[in-house]
C-alpha cells in the first residue's frame, strides 16, 4: 500500500473513517460480482484484466497528473518484476477462493496475510513477533479452524466437497504470495515511488494474463459471460475496484493509515452481508463466531502494532 504524505492536510478522523469503510465496501462488491460472474461462466482471466486493466488507467492518470518519471532506481527492476508477478498469483488464487468458497470465508483467509508476514519477516532476519502478537496470531488461528469447519472437514472430507479443499489451499496460497509481495516492496522497493510500483505492478498481472490467455494456460480463461447476469458481475467488478482503488489513491494522503487502517478489516462482514442478499450465501453460527474472532484477532494485531 502507498506511503502517505505528510505534507497532506489531514481529514477529520471521523470523515477519514467513513471513507475507508466505503472503500472496503466497494472492494467487498468487487468481490461478491466476481462470484456472480464466475457463476454464470466468466474466465478467471478476464475477470483479471478487466479488474487490472482500470486501475492501471487510473494509475496512468496520476503518473500523467503528477508528472512522475518512469524510472526506477538501479537495481530495482528485477524486485519489480517479482512484485508484479506475485500481484499476479495473488489475484488468480485469491478469484479462484472466490470462484470455490463463500465471499465472506475467502477474505477472511485473505486477511490472514499479517500474521504470514511477520513470520516471513522474521524468518528472513527481521524482528521476532513479540509474545502478545504471537498469542494474538494463536487466537486468529483458532478462529480460523471454527470459521473453515475444520472438525467436520476432518471428521467427513466427502461431505465439504472438493472446491471446499482447493478453495481454502488458494485463499492461504492469496495470502502468501501477498506477503511476498509486501516483503519485497518494503525492503527492496522503498525507494520507488508509490503511484510507478503500482502501475508497474498492475502492468504486470494485466501483461500476465494476456500471456496465459493467448497460451491457453488457464482452460476458459477468458470466456465470456453466459446471461446479462454474469455481464453485470463482470462489469460491476472492474467499476467497483476501479471507483474503491480511485479513492483510496486519491485520499490516502489525508487519511492517516498509520492510525486508521484497521478500519479496512471490515471488509469481509462487508462481503458477509453482501454475499447473503446478492448470492444467498450464508455461514453457520459457529462460523460467523469464528469469522468474529479472527476479524477481532486482525484488528487488534494491527492496531497493537500502530501503538
Amino acid at each position: 500500500m502507498p506511503a502517505t504524505d505528510p505534507s497532506a492536510a489531514l481529514l477529520p478522523r471521523h470523515l477519514a473513517i467513513v471513507l475507508l469503510l466505503s472503500v472496503a465496501c466497494l472492494f467487498a462488491a468487487n468481490h461478491v460480482a466476481a462470484r456472480l460472474a464466475f457463476d454464470d461462466g466468466t474466465g478467471l482471466l478476464l475477470a483479471i484484466m478487466a479488474r487490472s486493466s482500470l486501475a492501471l488507467v487510473v494509475l496512468g492518470t496520476l503518473l500523467v497528473i503528477k508528472r512522475t518519471p518512469l524510472r526506477l532506481p538501479a537495481g530495482s527492476w528485477p524486485w519489480q518484476l517479482g512484485v508484479g508477478l506475485l500481484i499476479t498469483l495473488q489475484s488468480v488464487f485469491l478469484y479462484s477462493a472466490v470462484a470455490r468458497l463463500p465471499v465472506a470465508v475467502a477474505l477472511l483467509l485473505m486477511n490472514t496475510f499479517p500474521i504470514i508476514l511477520a513470520l516471513l519477516t522474521w524468518a528472513l532476519g527481521g524482528a521476532r513477533p513479540t509474545l502478545r502478537a504471537t498469542l494474538i496470531m494463536a487466537v486468529i488461528l483458532i478462529g480460523l479452524v471454527v470459521v473453515l469447519d475444520v472438525p467436520t472437514w476432518l471428521a467427513d472430507p466427502a461431505q465439504m466437497g472438493d472446491d471446499w479443499v482447493t478453495g481454502v489451499a488458494f485463499g492461504i496460497g492469496a495470502a502468501t504470495v501477498f506477503s511476498c509481495a509486501l516483503w519485497i516492496t518494503d525492503r527492496r522497493l522503498a525507494r520507488v515511488s508509490n503511484t510507478l510500483r503500482t502501475f508497474l505492478t498492475m502492468g504486470v498481472v494485466l501483461l500476465s494474463m494476456l500471456v496465459a490467455g493467448v497460451a491457453g494456460l488457464v482452460p476458459g480463461g477468458l470466456a465470456l459471460p453466459a446471461t446479462v447476469s454474469g455481464w453485470s458481475g463482470l462489469t460491476a467488478l472492474a467499476l467497483l475496484y476501479g471507483i474503491g482503488f480511485s479513492i483510496l489513491f486519491v485520499s490516502l494522503p489525508r487519511l492517516n493509515m498509520a492510525r486508521n487502517a484497521p478500519v479496512m478489516n471490515i471488509e469481509p462482514v462487508a462481503s458477509l452481508v453482501l454475499g447473503y442478499i446478492v448470492l444467498g450465501q450464508m455461514l453457520g453460527p459457529m462460523q460467523l463466531l469464528g469469522g468474529a474472532i479472527v476479524l477481532g484477532g486482525i484488528v487488534v494485531l494491527g492496531l497493537s502494532r500502530r501503538a
